[in-house]
């Protein structure tokens, strides 16, 4: 997951962002507050996300009481231990959390540059992907994959911010 995460991070930083790459027994509701966008990352556990994701997640019932997780861009990527690991139900349970928050959901769809063989192969159009099983390290593609649905939130995000300016 650190890798993906990493070049999640590189995406949105080629962008114009900055970052804060937190692992989630280190993140804060502080710094979900101070994100515009918020992406995820977690390896699949029985098609769910990762326990103690779901407890930092779980923790943000009073920003969300209070209204301050809405309107921020969210997206999510994930690893599993196998091809039918439970990816893309995983990354649909985040879309049902986000839309709880009312998050603005941007996945990466299949908008890419890649050929349409190579996203149905290593990517969802959930979110970036990768199977980790046995250790095996993210393809190219993945690590591509995982910048280009940070790059895109990112943009999805200036979108917004400039539309609501002029608002």
């Amino acid at each position: 997951m650190k890798s993906l995460a990493t070049a999640a991070a590189q995406g949105a930083t080629e962008e114009g962002a900055n970052v804060r790459l937190l692992p989630s027994d280190v993140a804060t509701n502080a710094d979900m507050e101070w994100a515009h966008v918020v992406l995820f990352g977690t390896p699949s556990h029985y098609g769910t996300i990762a326990a103690g994701l779901k407890t930092f997640i779980d923790g943000t019932g009073e920003l969300w009481r209070a209204g301050r997780l809405a309107d921020k861009v969210y997206g999510a990527f994930v690893s599993s231990a196998s091809t039918h690991g439970g990816q893309e139900t995983t990354l649909t349970n985040f879309t049902t959390i986000f839309s709880h928050w009312g998050g603005i959901i941007v996945p990466p769809g299949f908008t890419s540059q890649a050929s349409a063989v190579d996203q149905l192969r290593f990517g969802s159009p959930h979110g970036a992907s990768h199977v980790a099983g046995h250790g095996t390290p993210p393809t190219d593609f993945a690590l591509d994959a995982a910048r280009y649905q940070a790059s895109r939130a990112v943009k999805v995000a200036a979108q917004l911010s400039a539309a609501t300016a002029i608002a």
